[in-house]
């Protein structure tokens, strides 16, 4: 019985047999060439999904290792984050390096991650951060010079977390299955509660101290019905 040909490889014989072909048309060849390179990079980013979410499933909460002083919190510093997830997403092969680029927004830097797989694909993801050098209070709390480098080490952080979807939480195992309620809410959830907090006028920083959560990506699920019945009750009263 004859091995099936996967669809890839089937094209491929037919490009080798057209080069083979002294009369076949050049313009033809070219099309041929280009189905060629779109068809290796399908399959390369289909290597990438199917590693991300080998790699992901091997991901669980990462522990807090340092203190927010202005929001009363604790979070995981990039140290932490990469110490964790570096070993899991290389043994599936991928890389991530960063880079920096101009924003579309005044007074903020966008900061670069580059994702490549070893199979040939790479994801860029990027991240605008402000680097104003104000504080919560609206006042200069850091030179240029400085709030340019803390911008990026924040963006930075912000997205190895967001690559991998690691929450981040202080009852984690580092590595071990951390208990359901630990889960973060989802990038949906976390839009549903920005809508809410910019409807309702309310303080993004006084709520992640509540909360004692760096940042809304950091609520956990069990914290995401109080939140949001808080703020729609807030709304109502308007």
């Amino acid at each position: 019985m004859a091995t099936p040909v996967s669809e890839t490889a089937a094209i491929f014989q037919i490009i080798e047999r057209a080069a083979r072909d002294p009369n076949v048309d050049l313009d033809k060849m070219e099309r041929l060439m280009a189905m060629r390179e779109r068809e290796l990079n399908r399959s390369a980013e289909q290597a990438f999904n199917e590693a991300m979410k080998s790699a992901q499933s091997e991901m669980r909460t990462v522990g807090t290792d340092a203190n927010n002083s202005q929001t009363r919190s604790k979070y995981a510093t990039y140290a932490k984050l990469d110490a964790v997830l570096r070993p899991i997403y290389t043994s599936h092969g991928f890389s991530v390096s960063f880079d920096e680029d101009d924003s579309p927004k005044p007074d903020h830097i966008r900061v670069l991650a580059y994702v490549a797989h070893e199979a040939g694909f790479t994801r860029t993801y990027r991240k605008d951060m402000p680097a104003d050098g104000k504080g919560a209070k609206g006042g200069d709390v850091m030179t240029k010079t400085h709030a340019t480098g803390a911008a990026a080490s924040y963006g930075m952080r912000y997205l190895l977390k967001g690559i991998f979807n690691v929450a981040v939480g202080e009852d984690d195992k580092d590595g071990n299955t951390p208990p359901k309620h630990s889960e973060a809410i989802t990038p949906e959830q976390a839009q549903t509660i920005r809508d809410l907090i910019e409807e309702t006028n309310s303080d993004i920083e006084k709520m992640c101290a509540y909360l004692k959560v760096e940042a809304i990506p950091d609520i956990l699920q069990s914290q995401f019905g109080r939140v949001v019945a808080m703020l729609e009750k807030k709304r109502g009263a308007n």
